[in-house]
């Protein structure tokens, strides 16, 4: 038999049936001719159990002959090992896909096991990110470089590139629990994780003042409209500047305070119902941690002070019903928006409705309250969390610091030892 050359290869000519042109020096690398003139690389060879296989390797034209055969060599030579390249291209084309690998980890995972918010934000980043640039890969098939490429798409958005990493690293761990990767070949191992940059906006009492200045002023008179328009649009609008005024959403307002008393989060205010609250002992329900259930959480006297005075509407479970809809608790959006008026008036145009809950964390630091229990107060799920808003006063450090220069600098100068640092602290 002759070897499948070029020259070989281009001579063979198509007959009624397919017709093989086996190698005379590779057993098992073939020609395989279709009537149809459609010629194909193939190798033939028998598994550990007997079983005869053929695998295609490619149509002449897209695959040169030296190719083909380079091709055939590695086929039998993995044959020779106990394998079956038929049987491993079956398996590939009917393995799951990322598409699939996602709806199995909502469904059996995400849903499961994550709270209402995380669950949406994670089915907005697999249906917005992951699938459009993932789905159709075979999951078996995802390498480190395929999840690098994508992190580094979502550079200018650094903290959702390193949640959509969080994602990708629990699905492809599962992807080893459920049978679709090998054990320990999660691809996400070893990409490197963004930078991102903390937040730690806090109210100075200055600031503080101002907001509660806007706050009455929004609760008595209306604040005054912001004025987005040209210049050439303000002749349309009254002349006098306290016409200019409308009212603030009086459930976003009270909203706002009780995210400042409370330190809570924007959820857990907003969805705050009834039940959750009692007057009596001074307690109102808040998850103990983020995501988990309500328990009955210690707030101040102001906080109740502003429960107190608002209306219970007897159609409404929430403390902080909508306008139109009692039945539904006040949107994020209302708040939102009368949130920027209030900022607006008062000055404080870079705070968010979260600074608040930063607030809160910073004055309890100031205070002189531990890690610990501001951890509890903000009902975080680790002391590590904490730090991310508390802020510490940095006097008293200051002070420290000054005192015990001072004492090694006397000690150096052979001064007469001086009080111990708590002394003069104390002093201070």
């Amino acid at each position: 038999m002759p070897n499948l050359t070029k020259r070989t290869v281009a001579a063979a000519k198509p007959c009624e049936k397919q017709t093989f042109i086996w190698d005379g020096d590779l057993k098992g690398f073939g020609l395989l001719v279709l009537p149809s003139g459609v010629k194909s690389f193939v190798v033939q060879y028998r598994t550990e159990a007997g079983r005869s296989r053929r695998l295609t390797l490619g149509r002449y034209g897209a695959l040169t002959p030296d190719a083909a055969r380079k091709m055939a060599a590695d086929a039998l030579t993995l044959v020779r090992k106990g394998g079956d390249p038929v049987a491993d291209r079956q398996a590939l084309k009917s393995a799951s896909t990322v598409d699939q690998l996602m709806t199995r980890y909502l469904q059996d995972h995400v849903k499961v096991h994550n709270a209402a918010r995380t669950q949406s934000e994670v089915e907005r980043l697999i249906e917005k990110i992951i699938r459009p640039r993932l789905g159709t890969t075979k999951v078996a098939s995802v390498t480190r470089q395929d999840v690098t490429k994508l992190h580094k798409a979502l550079a200018s958005t650094p903290r959702q590139a390193n949640f959509v990493l969080s994602v990708l690293s629990k699905a492809f761990n599962l992807a080893e629990v459920w049978g679709m990767r090998p054990e320990q070949s999660n691809p996400v191992r070893l990409v490197k994780r963004y930078k991102e940059t903390e937040r730690e906006r806090f109210l100075t009492m200055e600031e503080l003042t101002r907001l509660g200045r806007s706050l009455e002023e929004a609760e008595t008179k209306g604040l005054p409209w912001i004025i987005k328009a040209h210049e050439d649009t303000l002749k349309h609008l009254p002349a006098d500047e306290e016409k200019r005024r409308s009212p603030v959403n009086p459930m976003a307002l009270a909203a706002i305070r009780l995210l400042l008393f409370t330190g809570a989060r924007l959820s857990e205010i907003l969805e705050l119902k009834w039940e959750d609250v009692d007057q009596e002992n001074g307690m109102i329900a808040l998850p103990a941690r983020k995501g988990d259930g309500r328990r009955a959480h210690p707030v101040s006297t102001g906080a109740l002070a502003i429960l107190s005075d608002l209306p219970r509407l007897r159609n409404s479970p929430y403390v902080l019903p909508r306008t139109g809809d009692p039945k539904r608790h006040i949107s994020k959006e209302v708040l939102e928006k009368a949130w920027q008026r209030v900022r607006t008036h008062a000055g404080l145009k870079d705070v968010r409705l979260h600074d608040l809950r930063h607030t809160v964390g910073t004055f309890a630091s100031q205070a002189g309250s531990n890690a610990f229990m501001i951890s509890h107060l903000l009902r975080h799920s680790n002391v590590a969390i904490t730090n991310r808003y508390v802020n510490p006063d940095s006097d008293p450090i200051r002070v420290l610091s000054e005192t015990i220069g001072e004492r090694i600098e006397a000690g150096l100068n052979g001064e007469r030892q001086r009080p111990d640092a708590a002394s003069i602290l104390e002093e201070k």
